[in-house]
């Protein structure tokens, strides 16, 4: 297109330097209108390039808009996929947590019935409970076993609260059943005692 319109110009210009060739070397006229229908040309050439500018900003503009819409499209996708895989850590963890914690009280009672921490059997139970936590900890999963801080309710859950001697008022001073978080989220909270 930009071909055909180069092609008409060169032909007005053309047009306009053989009238002026053919006119009479006095004819100010005619040389006049020469000038006249060359600057018209000019200016046509003109619009049809700030024509075709205004078209290319526009295509430029669009394509920016697009190309930052596929962006935020990307992150928030990427947003997505992570909270999704967080939540189905979040869900197998509380699915075993029931396990863990009888794993604990097993291993709690094989110490108080045999009185000897060493049996073949409690070794092996805290094998496996060491490995189950080593295993939950490569995932991003972290206890939360609160003993003696500042009792928070976004984290621990109250079980009792009553007068511990030594202990300052609000502090925890026993746990019950220890909590699990998964990136800052709490995934179950610790169960604790909290001082008078």
């Amino acid at each position: 297109m930009g071909d055909h319109r180069s092609a008409d110009t060169e032909e007005r210009k053309l047009q306009a330097e053989q009238a002026g060739a053919e006119a009479p070397a006095g004819s100010a006229e005619d040389a006049h209108a020469a000038e006249e229908a060359a600057a018209q040309a000019v200016e046509h050439d003109l619009e049809a390039l700030q024509a075709k500018a205004a078209e290319r900003d526009e295509y430029l503009a669009l394509a920016q808009r697009t190309q930052a819409d596929f962006e935020n499209y990307r992150k928030r996708a990427a947003r997505d996929v992570q909270a999704a895989q967080e939540r189905g850590a979040a869900k197998v963890v509380k699915e075993l947590l029931p396990a863990l914690d009888n794993l604990e009280r097993a291993i709690a009672a094989a110490e108080e019935q045999e009185g000897d921490g060493d049996h073949h059997l409690t070794a092996g139970i805290r094998l496996v409970h060491r490995e189950l936590v080593e295993a939950l900890g490569r995932v991003g999963i972290e206890t939360i076993s609160p003993k003696g801080e500042v009792f928070d309710p976004t984290v621990h859950e109250a079980m009792v609260s009553q007068p511990v001697e030594g202990a300052e008022s609000g502090t925890v001073v026993e746990v019950y059943q220890q909590g699990y978080r998964l990136n800052g989220m709490v995934i179950r909270p610790a169960r604790v005692v909290v001082a008078a």
